[in-house]
């Protein structure tokens, strides 16, 4: 594995884990950041693999626009389009005002981010 793809993947794992840490706390007011810090963790482990196969990419969290460079790699993972537009709103829309996330929200988004995570690091060998 490259050296910018482990990178990549600890910055995801770190993600992850401080969402499982905050979803332990079960209040209201964490939901929002535990789910920012899922979308995070999707956001890198798809920037990993995009390293991994040397694909240049924008500094950006729009899951799709993302995904759309990956599928160059990963031609089956088009079907998960509909989780990374729904996950990309939590890298912007959950910090503000106006917009809370349910607890079943969070925790599909949870097994949605699981899923993911599992995929990716299975393409990646980790």
């Amino acid at each position: 594995m490259k050296q910018a793809t482990r990178e990549w993947v600890e910055k995801a794992e770190a993600d992850f884990a401080a969402a499982l840490l905050l979803r332990r706390s079960r209040k209201k007011h964490s939901r929002d950041i535990v789910c920012f810090h899922l979308q995070q963790c999707v956001e890198k482990y798809l920037k990993a693999r995009l390293a991994e196969a040397t694909i240049s990419f924008p500094r950006i969290h729009d899951l799709e626009r993302l995904l759309d460079l990956a599928i160059a790699v990963e031609p089956l993972w088009s079907t998960l389009r509909p989780s990374m537009a729904r996950i990309t709103d939590y890298a912007v829309e959950v910090r503000y005002q106006g917009r809370t996330t349910s607890a079943a929200e969070a925790n599909t988004l949870l097994q949605e981010t699981k899923y993911i995570r599992n995929l990716i690091r299975a393409a990646l060998n980790t």
